[in-house]
């Protein structure tokens, strides 16, 4: 198998994209870390069906991202118990949506932490042992808004930028030592993320729903249809192989394409 004995820390994995990519690598046969939050069972239930299937250890951790103690206690959690992670996967992310004069700025700051932040404190604490081994994989989900910017998600819009020019800068430092750094920039991926913005987005234009998901959501996105969380876990996948050992510093766009216009 690909991850056959690797060790994989996935951040907002309980659900959504960060889930998918936690199975994909659990088919493979990673160990892994997912961290997320949800009800207790229903995580214990992901924990069990990610260790059959990988045959490995399946753990899940609760910190709070926003926290550099809880940041800390995770990855130090990790390493104890399965191993400094090998591959490591920001995916945590949040979400307001607000015209900047009415964004309240602890929501602000709330997003900059989750998204932007807590890549370069879990980058941080990770890339010394990828060093010392001489290899290493740190993918980052940023997002089509990476690249573009749309109306009233000024705090996402300028976290994701900051994710991609941090990943770059990772890529450049890291580069002769085994390790690659890159990100996935997804456009509309049905998820939790995606779905709960949709209330926000009615108020702050005037539109119903299906005009949301129409006319906001995608028609962004030539393909007419909402990128899967599974789509965007193969592409994590290859990353971790040796074929994608010098696809380094990139920003991967899987968006329908949307960045193409």
């Amino acid at each position: 198998m690909l991850l056959e004995g690797k060790r994989a820390l996935i951040t907002g994995s309980t659900s959504g994209i960060g889930l998918a990519i936690a199975r994909a690598f659990a088919a493979e046969g990673a160990n892994v870390m997912i961290n997320g939050f949800g009800d207790k069972d229903e995580i214990k239930a992901i924990c069990a069906e990610l260790a059959k299937a990988s045959g490995a250890t399946a753990l899940h951790d609760g910190a709070d991202l926003g926290s550099v103690a809880q940041i800390d206690k995770m990855i130090a959690r990790c390493t104890s118990e399965i191993g400094s992670p090998e591959i490591l996967v920001n995916n945590a992310g949040i979400q307001f949506v607000s015209p900047v004069e009415d964004l309240p700025p602890e929501k602000w700051d709330d997003i900059i932490k989750i998204n932007l932040t807590a890549v370069f404190h879990t980058t941080r604490l990770a890339l010394p042992e990828m060093r010392r081994r001489g290899w290493g994989r740190i993918i980052n989900t940023a997002s089509a808004h990476s690249l573009v910017a749309s109306p009233n998600k000024s705090a996402y819009v300028a976290a994701k930028h900051g994710v991609v020019g941090f990943t770059k800068t990772v890529a450049l430092e890291a580069a002769t030592a085994g390790i690659t750094a890159n990100c996935i920039s997804p456009g509309y991926v049905w998820t939790k993320l995606v779905e709960n913005q949709i209330p926000d987005t009615m108020k702050a234009r005037g539109l119903t729903r299906d005009q949301v998901i129409n006319d906001v959501l995608l028609a962004a996105q030539p393909t007419k249809r909402f990128v899967t969380p599974e789509e965007v876990a193969g592409l994590a996948l290859y990353l971790c192989g040796e074929n994608a050992g010098s696809i380094t510093g990139a920003n991967l766009s899987m968006d329908g394409g949307w960045t193409a216009q």
